[in-house]
């Protein structure tokens, strides 16, 4: 009755999966895998490696560096947050540049790319109890999901709450160049041949357009809480 569960968190751009899946990670115990830092680790790669200065669809030059590559999570303790280190290097306040979060689309889109990353992310299932956000985690890489969460929320809500983001980080863009960005994400997302965004039919949509990240995080408690006792019986 105490096992531990596997719970994926998918939906659009901005519309609050980290902060949720980060919470409840925090407030079960349980590991948190952002897979989003995962695709946006290898988009800053790519850009170190200078694929985007030339034919991008000559990527077969780049997939050699993805071979050997090692993702791992661990806790902050100083900054009370889980970082990403690629091949052992911290790359977590690197990867929310303006310039990586205008390519992690395009990265994202690569099918050579996503079948690697989703091998190594199917393999996090052997841990004790994990909480997955991303964009395909409960139609691709965790079909049998204990419990399966797709987020939304209008795209000027999700624009603001990212334009203030940056603003915080002292990142100088407008509310508009933002918002052109999380469309054009979404395009992508949306209409990408390999394991596109799409709400799973045993899925529990949630609108974060009007729901405080708190009431969020009871919302998904609660039907933890059902899961459990329907276990029970």
């Amino acid at each position: 009755m105490n096992r531990k569960m596997i719970i994926a968190i998918d939906g659009y751009s901005a519309s609050g999966k980290s902060t949720l899946a980060k919470n409840l990670s925090k407030k079960l115990k349980y590991t948190y895998i952002d897979t989003g830092a995962m695709y946006r680790s290898i988009t800053l790669l790519a850009i170190r490696k200078k694929i985007f200065h030339s034919d991008l669809w000559n990527i077969k030059n780049f997939l050699p560096f993805l071979i050997n590559i090692n993702f791992q999570f661990k806790w902050n303790n100083k900054l009370n947050r889980t970082d990403i280190l690629i091949n052992k290097e911290n790359v977590q306040s690197k990867i929310r540049s303006i310039e990586v979060t205008n390519k992690v689309s395009l990265i994202a889109s690569i099918p050579e790319i996503r079948e690697k990353l989703t091998i190594i992310q199917r393999n996090f299932e052997n841990k004790q109890g994990i909480v997955m956000d991303g964009r395909d985690i409960g139609s691709n890489i965790f079909p049998k999901s204990d419990l399966k969460i797709f987020m939304k929320g209008s795209i000027e809500i999700r624009s603001y709450r990212r334009f203030e983001y940056l603003k915080k980080k002292g990142k100088k863009i407008s509310y508009e160049e933002v918002k052109k960005n999380i469309f054009y994400r979404d395009m992508m997302d949306l209409y990408r041949k390999i394991s596109p965004l799409k709400k799973p039919k045993d899925s529990i949509e949630i609108d974060s357009t009007l729901i405080s990240t708190e009431k969020q995080l009871n919302m998904v408690l609660q039907l933890i809480e059902n899961i459990k006792f329907c276990q029970k019986k």
